[in-house]
C-alpha cells in the first residue's frame, strides 16, 4: 500500500479477557454485589439482588435437569422481556443447556423452522402477548399436546421436542407450569448440578441466535460463555460502568442487544437491570427512568424518538440519567442531540456490530467529541481486529469504503450444523465477513456507508428480503416477487415488494398480507405492494433493487431522514 495507511484496527486495553462462563459471572456478581439490587421487572413486580438472582438460577438448572434435558441439549425459549426470560439464560448456562432465542414476533412456519433447525428438546414459551398467543400456536403446530403427558410429547411435525414449559398460571395440557419446574430441584438433581459445574468450559457452544440470511431461512448463530460473557463486559466498560448504575432495559431480550448487551454488560459490572415492561413502551420506559432512578437507558434509534415525542416527556425527571447504547440502526442526528440535551444523557454511546460477532465490535466512548458520536460509530472495543477490503479482499486505504471484516473472541463458532454457510462468512484466517460496507477513518473511528447485501433494518429489526420473498413464492398466484426497502420516517425504513402475477390471475393488496398474517412475523409484512409486470434486470438478468427503490421513492414522495 506505499505510504497509505491500511484500514486496519485493533482494539488494546488494560483488562484482559475474562475466562469465564455466564455462570461463574453471574456466581461472581452474587460474592461481590450480593445484596445490591439485580433484577428487577416493572410489570411483574419483581425485585430481586444478585445473591436471589444466582440462587434462583441454580434452582431452575435443577429443576429442568429434572426434566431429562443433559448439557448440550438445546432449550428454546420464546417470550417477551420477563424474569422468566432472565433465570432462564442463567439456569441453561449453569446446567450446559444451548439457549435458543426465539423471536416473540415469530408465527408458525418460523418457529416450526427454528425448532427443527436446532432439533430442541424443550421450549419456555409465555402464555400470550399482544397478538401472539403463544399457547393456541404450540397446540397447532403439536396437536399432540392435548393428550401428551408433560415431559413426554410425541410430535410429528416437532419430533426432538419433548417438553413444553409455559410461564401459564393455570395448568395446561401436555405442558410444565414454568413456576412448577423452578421448585422441581430434588437433592439428586442438585448433585447433578454440582457435577456438571467443574465440567463446564468457557469456549462451551451455550446460544443460539436465529439470523437470518439472504439466501432464505433463517441461520443459527452459535455463540459461547466467552463471547458473550466478555462483549457484555467490554461494552459495559465503555460506558464507564459499576455497581452503582441502573440500566432501563426496554430492548428485547431474544436479541443480543437485551441479553448481552444489557443483561451480561450488567452482570458482570454489578449493576441493577430494569425492565419497564413485556414489550417496547415509551411510557412505561419513561415512569421507569424516573420511579427506578436509573443511570442509563439502552434503545434503538426508534424507541428514543417514541420516548422524546411521548405526551409525558415534559414532566419525567431524568436528571439520574448518564449514559446508554443507542443502536440497532443508523442515529438521525437531531435524535442524537435531543437525547443528550433533553434526557440528561451527556454521556449516551453508540454501538455497531451483528449477531455472529457477539454483537458488538465498535463503540463510541462516553467522552468521544459530539461531532464523531453523531456521525461515527466509534471505535474498535478491545482485543478486537477490524480490517476493511474491497472486492478482491485487500485491504483499502483509510478513508476508501470496503466491506468490514472483523476477526476476534467474538466472532462465533458458527452456523448450527451448516458448515457450508459459516465457510461463507468466515473465511480461512478466521475473519468473519459482515456484509456491510464501511469507512475507517485517520483516528480509527469507524462509518457504515451501507450495506452490501440489499437487508432492510426495520426499527432496528434486520429484515432480509430474501427470506419474505422465499415466502411469498409460496402463493399459488405469485410468478415472480422482490422484497427491498424504502425510507420510513418511523422506523427508518419499511418493506415494499413488487410482485409479478402468474398470466390471467388477479390478486388485491390485502390478500397478499392476508396471507402473510399468522405466518411471518408482523415486521417482516410489506408495508407497500406493488403489482408489476417485469423488474429492471442488468445485461445479465439480475434484477436491480436501487432502481424499484428509486421509482418507490418518487411514486410515494418518500424522503431519506439525515443519519449519523
Amino acid at each position: 500500500m506505499g505510504d497509505r495507511v491500511p484500514s486496519y484496527v485493533s482494539g488494546t486495553a488494560e483488562q484482559p479477557l475474562l475466562f469465564l462462563t455466564i455462570g461463574q459471572a453471574l456466581e461472581r456478581a452474587a460474592r461481590q454485589w450480593g445484596e445490591r439490587e439485580a433484577l428487577v421487572v416493572c410489570q411483574q413486580n419483581v425485585r430481586m439482588d444478585y445473591r436471589a438472582l444466582n440462587a434462583a438460577a441454580d434452582e431452575l438448572a435443577a429443576g429442568l435437569l429434572g426434566l431429562g434435558l443433559t448439557p448440550g441439549d438445546r432449550i428454546g425459549i420464546w417470550s417477551p422481556n420477563r424474569a422468566e426470560w432472565v433465570l432462564t439464560q442463567f439456569a441453561t448456562a449453569k446446567a450446559g443447556l444451548i439457549l435458543v432465542n426465539i423471536n416473540p414476533a415469530y408465527r408458525l412456519a418460523e418457529l416450526d423452522y427454528a425448532l427443527n433447525q436446532v432439533e430442541c428438546k424443550a421450549i419456555v414459551i409465555a402464555e400470550n402477548f399482544k397478538s401472539s398467543d403463544y399457547v393456541g400456536m404450540m397446540r397447532e403446530l403439536a396437536p399432540e399436546l392435548d393428550t401428551a403427558t408433560a415431559g413426554a410429547l410425541k410430535s410429528q411435525r416437532l419430533p426432538h421436542l419433548k417438553s413444553v414449559i409455559c410461564m401459564a398460571e393455570r395448568a395446561i395440557a401436555g405442558m410444565f407450569r414454568f413456576a412448577d419446574v423452578a421448585k422441581a430441584g430434588s437433592a439428586l438433581t442438585r448433585a447433578q448440578l454440582s457435577a456438571i459445574a467443574p465440567g463446564l468450559d468457557p469456549d462451551d457452544s451455550i446460544n443460539i441466535q436465529f439470523t437470518s440470511g439472504t439466501t432464505g431461512s433463517p441461520k443459527g448463530a452459535t455463540l459461547t460463555h466467552f463471547n458473550v460473557v466478555n462483549n457484555g463486559y467490554f461494552v459495559g466498560e465503555a460506558m464507564k460502568f459499576s455497581e452503582l448504575d441502573r440500566l432501563c432495559i426496554p430492548v428485547p431480550l431474544y436479541h443480543c442487544f437485551g441479553m448481552v448487551m444489557s443483561v451480561l454488560t450488567c452482570v458482570t459490572h454489578g449493576a441493577a437491570m430494569i425492565f419497564p415492561g413485556e414489550g417496547f413502551d415509551a411510557g412505561d420506559v419513561l415512569r421507569a427512568v424516573a420511579a427506578e432512578k436509573c443511570t442509563a437507558l439502552h434503545g434503538v434509534p426508534t424507541m428514543f424518538i417514541a420516548e422524546l415525542d411521548h405526551p409525558d416527556f415534559a414532566n419525567t425527571d431524568f436528571s439520574t440519567l448518564r449514559t446508554g447504547i443507542m443502536a440497532g440502526a443508523p442515529c438521525p442526528i437531531e435524535v442524537m442531540k435531543r437525547v443528550r440535551a433533553d434526557m440528561h444523557m451527556e454521556e449516551v454511546t453508540i454501538a455497531y456490530g451483528m449477531t455472529e460477532t457477539s454483537p458488538v465490535s465498535f463503540q463510541s466512548g462516553t467522552d468521544d467529541p459530539l461531532e464523531k458520536r453523531v456521525s461515527t460509530v466509534g471505535r474498535v472495543l478491545p482485543h478486537v481486529q477490524v480490517k476493511i477490503v474491497d472486492g478482491d479482499g485487500r485491504v483499502v486505504a483509510r478513508g476508501e469504503r470496503g466491506e468490514l471484516c472483523t476477526r476476534g473472541y467474538s466472532v462465533m463458532r458458527g452456523y448450527w450444523g451448516d458448515a457450508e454457510k459459516t465457510a461463507a462468512s468466515i473465511d480461512a484466517g478466521g475473519w468473519m465477513h459482515t456484509g456491510d460496507l464501511a469507512t475507517l477513518d485517520d483516528e480509527g473511528y469507524c462509518n457504515i456507508v451501507g450495506r452490501v447485501k440489499d437487508m432492510i433494518i426495520r426499527g432496528g429489526e434486520n429484515v432480509y428480503p430474501r427470506e419474505i420473498e422465499e415466502y411469498l413464492f409460496r402463493h399459488p398466484k405469485v410468478q415472480d416477487v422482490a422484497v427491498f426497502g424504502v425510507p420510513d420516517t418511523r422506523f427508518g425504513e419499511a418493506v415494499a415488494v413488487w410482485i409479478k402475477l402468474r398470466d390471467g390471475e388477479q390478486a388485491s393488496v390485502d390478500e397478499i398480507r392476508a396471507f402473510c398474517e399468522g405466518q411471518i412475523a408482523h415486521y417482516k409484512i410489506p408495508a407497500y405492494v406493488r403489482f408489476v409486470d417485469g423488474f429492471p434486470l442488468t445485461v445479465t438478468g439480475k434484477i436491480q433493487k436501487f432502481m424499484m427503490r428509486d421509482a418507490m421513492v418518487d411514486e410515494l414522495g418518500l424522503s431519506v431522514a439525515a443519519t449519523a
